[in-house]
């Protein structure tokens, strides 16, 4: 049997409202024990003990291999998901059968919201990018949260908002019309600072890309290399590193 103790997010000092574990399938025939600090879950993190109470009576645990389709396009909504550990990705197809990356997902996200609030099938499905761990908080006790909790309807609400500020963002760059800035533009748009450094976790393969702002693999490889050989990025294993940020914007407004 395997152990697992996820604190995602952060390190916070558990206790007996906010601490929960189960033991879940594994992969083949082992079994995990998952341990979880509620506190470091960010959208619920602010719950009184009575609501952290209801959340811990309703969550359940998946764990998920690489590679398998977490929620199904199309399907009706079966609870509000949360990322524990591992890697995600929310993705489209298209009518022609092409698997576009819509966002990746980081610990501690939640996702499957829309679909629970309005009550409409998944607009989208989520898969996993690597093994990963995955809490469900049933509809019922989601939405109570939601609108009995001002916590957690405050950091929805700005979710929401983040959420369609990055879409006109992307709209905005889908109209520009020259290939080479759309990519520069878009990797604007992913980088993050973390530390002195600007990177960009978890970037989508180069068809996928090459797929969300509509041009070809082949002009997204041509570009990076560029990019790569003038020292503007840097790739290592798991991101790319954002190595002079200015001149990436010099370039994509240019």
């Amino acid at each position: 049997m395997n152990s697992a103790k996820i604190d995602p997010a952060s390190s916070r000092q558990p206790d007996s409202h906010t601490e929960i574990s189960q033991s879940i399938p594994g992969q083949g025939r082992n079994r995990i024990d998952v341990t979880v600090n509620l506190r470091n879950i960010p959208l619920i993190a602010q719950l009184g003990d009575q609501e952290m109470q209801m959340v811990k009576d309703g969550l359940r645990f998946r764990f998920f291999e690489k590679r398998v389709t977490v929620l199904q396009k199309g399907t009706q909504g079966a609870g509000l998901h949360f990322l524990l550990s591992g890697q995600m990705q929310i993705v489209d197809v298209t009518d022609d059968g092409r698997a576009i990356s819509l966002r990746t997902l980081k610990e501690g996200d939640f996702f499957g919201e829309i679909s629970l609030i309005n009550g409409a099938p998944y607009s989208a499905s989520a898969v996993s990018l690597s093994q990963a761990l995955v809490a469900i908080l049933p509809s019922q006790i989601a939405l109570h949260l939601f609108s009995h909790c001002p916590p957690v309807a405050h950091f929805l609400l700005r979710h929401l908002a983040q959420q369609v500020q990055r879409d006109a963002e992307f709209r905005a760059l889908l109209s520009i019309n020259n290939a080479s800035r759309r990519i520069l533009s878009f990797l604007i748009q992913l980088k993050q600072k973390t530390g002195n450094q600007h990177v960009v976790e978890n970037l989508p393969t180069h068809q996928d890309i090459a797929n969300m702002i509509n041009t070809s693999r082949e002009t997204v490889t041509r570009v990076l290399l560029a990019l790569a050989q003038q020292g503007i990025i840097q790739k290592d294993a798991h991101r790319l590193i954002i190595v002079d940020p200015d001149a990436l914007q010099k370039l994509a407004n240019n």
